[in-house]
Order: C-alpha cells, then structure tokens, then sequence
C-alpha cells in the first residue's frame, strides 16, 4: 500500500464519521456458496453439523473423521470454513487446527465436550477462530462459523498489509485496541469497526496501523 504521509490525529482522519451508519456488504446474487469442510468422528454428530451448515447456505465440499483427513481435506479443497472435533483419531482437533492455521489454509471452529480454561487456551494457541461446547444448536454453531470466517479474513489482510511478524503482531494489537474503542464509543460492530479501519485505510492510503494509531489517539485519549 503506498502511502502519502503519516497518520496524526489533527489532520488524517476524522474519526466522528466512525459512529456514521456502517453499508452493509454488498453481496451479488450468483456468488458462489461458501464452502465448508465438517470433520467428526461420530457420525451422527457429523450429519447434523452438515445438515444445519446446509441450511445456512453453505456447500459442504468435504466430511472426514479423523484429524490426518482434516489437514489433507483442507490442503487439497481450501474451503471457506472447517468445522472440526477435539477429540479424534489418528490425529486430534487441535493438533490438526494448528498445522492448518500454520499453512494458511482456512479458519476453524472447534467442536469440544469440554469448556476447561487450559483446553480453549489450547484451541487459542493452535490458531483456532471459534469453539463451541457440544451438546450445540445451530444458534450455537452458526454464530461461530460467521465469527471464524470474519476474524480470519480480518487477520488475512493485516498479515498481507504486514510482512515482518513483530510488525504484524504489533499492528494486531493496535487494530483490535482501535476496533474495541470503536465498538465501545461509536457503537459499531467488531466486523464494522474493522471495516471502517479498512476503508479508511484504502480511501486515505495509509496502513491500517496509522489508521488504528489515530483512532486510539482519538477516541482512546492516547491510551495503547
């Protein structure tokens, strides 16, 4: 991204507008279906997470049953989202979610019988977008399944915005800071928030980190 001059708050941007109605996402009507890989190893459980996926719209490209046919679904069909059991065979939910979010290949949910603080620091750690604590609805899931995709292609763009990974960890950090003041102050959404930093990082050509830095200086009263 080329860029004009540094963010300062007086004069590159005006976060007021950030309390502004948000335009929804344009999507056009021949899309295609997102698509989603379910990876369970009860059978039941599997055809009921594929059915209410389904119903929400998505194409179901791939099913497996184990952690190793996970990986290998992922790394061949690239889907959209993953929907992935803890505890399975061969090779387990999270082991699986780790090798996956190294590779860059799509974002998952964790499925899990358990909710143990030192498990959903597991799941964190291996890069997972979501959990959600079996027995599950589709109120449950499908929420899930929409916050896993949003926060993937979130930090997608950040990491293509940011090459070094100290940089990419910092300017992580200050987005989220910024979407929280955002969210807190102006009312948005975390998806608006961090469409409003995006946009505002294209319209004025600055990074998104400069945008963020602003809106902390701003909104947060300087505050990191």
């Amino acid at each position: 991204m080329t860029k004009d001059a540094p963010a300062t708050p007086t004069d590159a941007i005006d976060v007021t507008t950030a309390g502004e109605p948000v335009e929804p996402e344009v999507v056009p009507a021949d899309r295609p279906k997102r698509r989603a890989v379910v990876v369970e190893d009860e059978a039941l459980i599997r055809m009921d997470v594929v059915e209410t996926l389904r119903d929400a719209g998505f194409d179901v490209v791939g099913e497996a049953g184990d952690g190793e046919q996970a990986v290998a679904l992922a790394t061949e069909l690239k889907p959209d989202i993953i929907v992935m059991d803890v505890k399975m065979p061969v090779l387990d939910g999270i082991s699986a979610a780790e090798r996956i979010g190294k590779a860059h290949l799509a974002p998952v949910v964790l499925l899990t019988a358990f909710s143990q603080t030192e498990l959903v620091e597991r799941a964190r750690d291996a890069g997972a977008m979501a959990y959600v604590v079996k027995p599950f609805s589709p109120a449950d899931l499908l929420p899930a399944v929409e916050i896993a995709i949003s926060r993937y292609a979130q930090i997608s763009a950040l990491e293509a915005e940011v090459a070094d990974m100290a940089d990419r960890f910092e300017t992580r950090k200050r987005v989220d800071r910024a979407k929280g003041l955002l969210m807190t102050k102006m009312g948005l959404s975390e998806p608006e928030s961090f469409r409003w930093i995006q946009k505002t990082s294209m319209d004025r050509r600055l990074t998104m980190r400069e945008v963020a830095d602003a809106v902390i200086e701003q909104v947060g009263g300087g505050a990191s």
